[in-house]
């Protein structure tokens, strides 16, 4: 009986190490590698200095910046606070917090709102918005910038990422690209 429980632990060193620690260097140094971009997060810099992650969704709220979902994580983007609100359709916080972003949203346009911009996600860090709503806050960003929406339109469509190989996934827009675009 001794020898099988000492053979069973040995077993299950070795396998906490090879998994637990081997391999997952392994992977981490092969990603570094070969998809540094990728393997650090995404990361955007601006002046040398890094300004966010085109993973990991950030406040937009002046208006003439395109404006992301809204986020239900935390005081908003706080990935230490990421999950949904868990609000059913029926719940009456989240119906006064829809009807609240459609308001703030449509002021001035009698356009419908898409869902995504009044409507939080499951993480509530999205960084993307579909191309409906960016296209759908083109007046209002083009006003404040005093741009002609045609520039802005434009800008926008060259920030559309498509479906991933023709078929994996919705086309959608990185706020956080799309915006630094705007500022330059």
């Amino acid at each position: 009986m001794k020898q099988h429980v000492l053979i069973a632990l040995r077993y299950t060193l070795i396998t906490a190490l090879l998994l637990g620690i081997v391999y997952p260097l392994a992977v981490t140094g092969i990603a570094s590698l070969t998809m540094r971009n990728k393997a650090n997060g995404q990361l955007l810099f601006r002046d040398g200095q890094v300004i966010g992650s085109a993973l990991i969704g950030q406040p937009f709220t002046g208006p003439g910046f395109f404006h992301s979902r809204p986020s239900s994580a935390g005081a908003g983007y706080d990935a230490s606070a990421s999950s949904g609100s868990n609000y059913g359709p029926t719940s009456k916080t989240l119906v006064e917090r829809v009807e609240a972003s459609v308001r703030s949203e449509s002021a001035g346009t009698s356009t419908p709102v898409p869902i995504d911009l009044v409507t939080a996600s499951g993480s509530g860090l999205d960084p993307d918005i579909t191309p409906a709503a960016a296209l759908y806050q083109v007046p209002r960003v083009a006003r404040e910038r005093h741009l002609s929406e045609a520039r802005v339109d434009a800008l926008v469509r060259q920030h559309i990422t498509p479906r991933q190989f023709g078929l994996l996934g919705e086309p959608h827009v990185n706020l956080l690209s799309l915006n630094l675009a705007l500022a330059r």
